[in-house]
């Protein structure tokens, strides 16, 4: 046990350090900065206010409260933010593999998985993310939650971080199989976007491919959901079982890739 904890403190401040690299890069180039989190904050304001407009024009969304929308939109929000903060090195995978600078990793002292998953959070994102946090407490709160919801929102938001992980990580896996990485990832991006609305507005099938197939729903509709009481205990449990098994089946799948991959310099 002991081991294991020197371990997680070990590749803590491998991330705390490389953090700190991928910052200074960013704040060195300030105009850049102001201009990417000014946008950020311009298009969460406009989209917001398209979802204020929306509800008040027709009372309801799928029978969802102004409130309730305006919370599944913030949950969204927060989970997807996390999310780009903590991977946002997945978007530079590709070039690595392309000029063969995945070699070098692999050959580091450490776990080339967390190397190219987390090896550099954006700073733009962890500004976003504490007045996203707040939003989502005080929205939460006007939907009057019990403590054993609010319990499990929390745990849910985990396990959506979760499933987020397994898709980057199989994205990054078909990134080094088949060389394409930008489109996929791309492709994640807008799936995950329809979870801005609960997936109740979405006919079938594509309401259940959002669940079962693909589940931005467990991702984004199920745990802001659960805040509002409206979710069982098996809802719960079954989606953290898919959270466990997507990492499990994700890692898997990134060994498998690793004994496709051909060096640069081979």
């Amino acid at each position: 046990m002991a081991g294991k904890i020197s371990r997680i403190k070990y590749y803590f401040r491998i991330w705390l350090l490389m953090s700190k690299n991928a910052f200074l890069v960013v704040l060195s180039q300030k105009l850049l900065f102001f201009v990417f989190l000014t946008g950020k904050t311009i298009r969460f304001i406009f989209f917001g206010a398209f979802l204020f407009f929306l509800i008040k024009g027709v009372d309801n969304l799928a029978g969802y409260s102004l409130n309730q929308t305006i919370f599944f939109f913030l949950t969204f929000n927060l989970i997807d933010v996390i999310a780009q903060f903590f991977f946002r090195e997945v978007y530079r995978f590709r070039p690595l593999v392309v000029s063969g600078g995945f070699d070098l990793i692999l050959t580091k002292p450490m776990n080339a998985l967390f190397r190219v998953l987390v090896g550099g959070a954006d700073i733009i994102d962890l500004v976003t993310i504490p007045p996203l946090i707040v939003a989502v407490i005080w929205m939460g709160g006007q939907l009057n939650p019990s403590a054993i919801h609010v319990l499990m929102f929390i745990v849910l938001i985990i396990n959506s971080l979760m499933i987020a992980t397994a898709f980057h990580i199989a994205i990054m896996a078909l990134g080094i199989i088949t060389f394409e990485i930008d489109h996929t990832i791309m492709i994640y991006r807008d799936l995950v976007n329809l979870g801005r609305f609960p997936i109740d507005i979405y006919r079938q099938p594509l309401q259940g491919v959002l669940t079962y197939l693909i589940p931005v729903g467990v991702m984004i509709t199920l745990p802001a959901k659960t805040l509002m009481g409206l979710i069982s205990v098996s809802g719960i449990t079954v989606s953290l079982l898919l959270g466990i098994f997507s990492v499990f089946v994700s890692i898997r799948f990134w060994r498998f890739a690793l004994t496709k991959y051909s060096s640069a310099s081979s």
